[in-house]
């Protein structure tokens, strides 16, 4: 009988792995095989390589300094007309 009542004091944990066992055993049943996923996916894990290959041959391949200021002039660009392209004449927006 004491066997019975200290069962019976972890009922919860006990049903508790029982429930994780039932879980990770349906899991493992009904999930694919990782071959299948694969094989599923391989254009897209093949495009992401590809891609990642390229920015490291590139990123190595074109030096740092050859950039120059493009990135500044692009940004002065964006942001609207530099001060040395308006124009003497016009009126500047303040």
């Amino acid at each position: 009988m004491e066997a019975v009542e200290k069962l019976l004091k972890f009922k919860f944990h006990l049903l508790g792995a029982a429930a994780a066992v039932s879980l990770a055993a349906a899991i493992y049943y009904a999930a694919p095989n990782f071959v299948t996923v694969v094989t599923y996916f391989w254009p897209l894990l093949v495009s992401t390589a590809l891609f990642l290959a390229a920015v490291v041959f590139f990123g190595r391949v074109t030096p740092v300094e050859s950039a120059g200021d493009a990135g500044g002039e692009l940004l002065d660009y964006v942001a609207g007309k530099p001060e040395d392209a308006i124009p003497e004449g016009a009126q500047k927006l303040e």
